[in-house]
């Protein structure tokens, strides 16, 4: 829980503080500070993961994958208008989830994954 007297801080400072300043070797973020949506942060977040290539943020065993992506809000709008043509109303945002799943290349193996879900 933030202290009245840290929010105060922060309204005053920011949210930068040199004292956190280490390596976070493989680690990117981008962020609206006021929390707006806008496609040039999935750009630049996008723009981060080409950057960590050096640092291998690849694929670079095919058979697991290593977690390098971006983490993005729910477009809701998007979600509604789609789950909308196949039927299905969404509860309000903050309601529901969203899940991705990978699935295997090999054809036998997909199925089986598919048929599980």
């Amino acid at each position: 829980m933030t202290t009245a007297a840290e929010i105060r801080h922060f309204q005053d400072n920011g949210l930068y503080s040199p004292a956190n300043e280490h390596d976070a070797c493989g680690v990117g973020f981008v962020a609206h500070i006021k929390g707006h949506k806008s496609h040039a942060i999935v750009q630049q977040g996008l723009k981060i993961l080409e950057n960590l290539d050096h640092r291998g943020a690849v694929g670079a065993d095919k058979l697991m994958g290593d977690g390098a992506g971006i983490l993005i809000q729910l477009p809701d709008a998007l979600y509604r208008e789609e789950m909308a043509k196949q039927g299905v109303t969404l509860p309000p945002p903050g309601e529901y989830g969203v899940g991705m799943v990978f699935l295997p290349k090999e054809h036998a193996s997909r199925l089986a994954c598919e048929q599980a879900l």
